[in-house]
């Protein structure tokens, strides 16, 4: 594979021209890295296949093993992926966007491909430009993990340069928007009616519930 595109995006003004470029590479089946409101992200189009294999093996992990996440634009879609309940919505509709990652129960609509054929879904709503207007730009959400390793320099999920240098033969396009953090979301588990964290990351769900 060639080089990577290297695309730099102003997350407080995201140049249109610049989003549709970005989401054309994921219409056509491409893997990028991008930035959202904790560490940068490996996402693809939630509806390529390949695309989605392509992640897990960057990620050098089998898709049934991977936890990969849903990154929407809003909650405004969500029942399309996942089960939801009233109490439940009305938590996620205070913390989103921000930096949580909800587990839920997946709806059968759910691409069997892009939940590894669990029963489960990640959903996220970052408070990032960046990713917000690629996923409305897109038209559906993105499929997003980590690209964070314990094995790996803490740089490499910070600085968008270090990122690129990394995984320039590996993925399609790198989203430079800024520097990113190096904690990444909370992880809820909400399929139970229940708030349990199965992660401790960026967000504190006890200021939602």
């Amino acid at each position: 594979m060639s080089n990577a595109a290297f695309i730099q995006i102003h997350p407080d003004n995201p140049q249109e021209r610049k989003v549709r470029e970005v989401a054309d590479i994921l219409r056509n089946g491409g893997v990028i890295i991008y930035p959202t409101d904790t560490i940068y992200g490996l996402g693809c189009d939630i509806h390529n296949a390949r695309a989605i294999e392509r992640v897990c093996q960057i990620k050098g992990v089998k898709p049934d093993k991977v936890n990969l996440s849903f990154i929407c634009s809003d909650l405004t879609h969500i029942s399309d992926y996942a089960k939801i309940d009233t109490p439940t919505y009305k938590v996620m509709k205070k913390a989103l966007p921000g930096p949580f990652t909800f587990i839920l129960n997946a709806t059968s609509n759910t691409p069997k491909y892009a939940s590894a054929k669990k029963k489960t879904v990640g959903i996220r709503v970052p408070d990032n430009n960046i990713a917000l207007q690629l996923v409305k730009e897109l038209g559906n959400p993105i499929i997003s993990t980590s690209i964070h390793d314990d094995d790996q320099v803490i740089e490499y999920s910070t600085d968008p340069e270090l990122i690129f240098e990394k995984y320039r033969n590996l993925v399609d396009a790198v989203v430079d928007g800024g520097y990113g953090n190096n904690i990444a979301s909370t992880v809820v588990d909400a399929t139970n009616n229940t708030f349990e964290v199965l992660r401790e990351g960026a967000g504190d769900i006890e200021q939602y519930l």
